[in-house]
């Protein structure tokens, strides 16, 4: 039986021999992978390629800093913290729902936007600097109506510019940090209301454990079902996300 199995384990190797042979007999043909055309248009296609690349690589904290989605994401931390069910609903779904709250958010200025800039811009009706120059005003629109002056003066005073008169004024250095700590207030001065009455309701579970003389129960696993009964009672998720569409509007 050995000797049989010997046998064709060599066979084996001779015929995987063979065919690797056979194979690599041929020479590898040549790749040539070209981008762009040539000449000097060559150079241009490839500095445009590496730019969307750049760009493409700062979307997360473009997405992050200048749209609603900091506010949003916080809120939702600051719920599943106070209902305290470690990891339910799970980073994937609160993330998720962030970002179609957030599309839902910036509809109105992502349609501005390409009303005013991308399509005339695929028409070739203007050049890409005008387009990213008018694609400024709505962003910057949206992000000085949620901004605090005070944090606004703030980046304003640190670099020496002059009080803008209006939004359009207002580079986006200073008006996209501004508008971060602006969003990070005011998610946790929200995910604050909705901490209290959770909050509430574990003093008095740890109350009545304690005068009942049950001090060796963790009042986690006692105040965990009142506070998910509570806020399923009251749709918790609908008046979040009320809330923080409200907070929104203009």
């Amino acid at each position: 039986m050995n000797k049989k199995i010997s046998c064709a384990i060599i066979i084996f190797l001779m015929f995987g021999f063979l065919f690797s042979h056979s194979a690599f007999a041929d020479p590898i043909p040549n790749i040539d992978i070209q981008i762009g055309n040539d000449g000097d248009a060559a150079g241009t296609s490839s500095l445009s390629l590496i730019l969307l690349i750049t760009v493409l690589s700062i979307a997360p904290a473009i997405l992050v800093l200048m749209t609603s989605f900091t506010r949003i994401v916080i809120v939702l931390g600051f719920v599943r913290t106070s209902l305290g069910t470690q990891q339910t609903p799970p980073n994937q779904v609160l993330i998720g729902l962030a970002l179609f709250l957030t599309l839902f958010v910036m509809a109105p200025t992502l349609s501005s936007i390409n009303e005013v800039a991308l399509q005339p811009y695929l028409k070739g009706e203007i050049t890409q600097a005008e387009a990213l120059d008018k694609a400024q005003d709505p962003m910057k629109k949206f992000m000085f109506s949620h901004t605090r002056e005070k944090d606004l003066l703030l980046f304003m005073n640190y670099t020496g510019a002059e009080k803008a008169e209006s939004y359009k004024d207002i580079p986006l250095t200073v008006m996209v940090p501004a508008f971060a700590i602006s969003e990070l207030k005011t998610g946790f001065q929200m995910g604050f209301m909705i901490f209290i009455p959770f909050l509430v309701i574990d003093i008095v579970v740890a109350s009545v454990l304690m005068a009942m003389g049950m001090m060796m129960l963790p009042p986690v696993m006692i105040s965990l079902p009142f506070k998910i009964l509570l806020f399923v009672l009251v749709d918790g998720w609908y008046l979040v996300v009320k809330s923080m569409l409200m907070s929104f509007n203009p």
